[in-house]
């Protein structure tokens, strides 16, 4: 996940200045608003709309992919912050985050439009998942990983596979089933039937120490 403690932001030049930073995101936020396509920014319109040099944008950015997705994840916002009482409630915390943000896509028109966009721009795509979705998925094999050291889940548990179970649903409701009901429970919902199927799984009694805590079915 972008910004936890496995994952360090990378340095990039010189000391930052907030100030410069926030200009340059709100000026290329701008220019978004204003229905110019990703494709036709260029970093000195984007340093001319900031009221900045293009030196002080490849200062802190290596080129225009690289900006851009640090705009894309300004608009989203922050990855959560995990609660880690237990692996149910940070799973569900992970799976929350992905809900609001299918959320976020559907009633913001500006961060749906960028989405679409970026689907036609292989490096900067590339670079979105890269910066932003990797971490994030590596945020959630390390909660599971914690999980089997702890013994809250089995040995042996295949935690890509376990992975994707989670993230799958959600990531069906929100990516590609737009008119998907996102209820305020589902997070929960799919956390519950997943972690069921993982404790029950042929070949898994008697090796856990402690069976975390899911409520019963209905």
């Amino acid at each position: 996940m972008r910004g936890a403690a496995d994952c360090p932001a990378p340095t990039r030049g010189r000391p930052r200045s907030e100030a410069a930073e926030l200009a340059i995101v709100e000026g290329v936020v701008k220019l978004l608003e204003e229905g110019v396509p990703l494709a036709e920014l260029s970093i000195e319109r984007i340093a001319r709309t900031a009221g900045v040099g293009k030196a002080t944008i490849y200062r802190r950015w290596s080129g225009k992919e690289e900006l851009f997705v640090d705009v894309v994840a300004s608009i989203e916002g922050p990855d959560p912050e995990l609660p880690g009482t237990s692996l149910r409630d940070d799973l569900i915390r992970l799976l929350e985050h992905m809900r609001r943000r299918g959320l976020n896509l559907r009633n913001s028109a500006l961060l749906h439009n960028v989405f679409a966009q970026m689907k036609t721009l292989p490096k900067l795509w590339d670079a979105y998942h890269e910066v932003v979705v990797e971490p994030r998925r590596r945020a959630m094999h390390g909660v599971l990983r914690r999980a089997v050291a702890e013994g809250e889940l089995p040995e042996g548990t295949d935690i890509e596979l376990a992975g994707d179970l989670l993230s799958g649903p959600m990531l069906l409701r929100t990516v590609m089933r737009s008119d998907a009901p996102l209820a305020d429970d589902l997070s929960a919902r799919v956390v519950d039937t997943v972690l069921r199927g993982l404790l029950n799984a042929p070949g898994t009694e008697g090796v856990r120490r402690e069976k975390p805590q899911v409520p019963p079915l209905g």
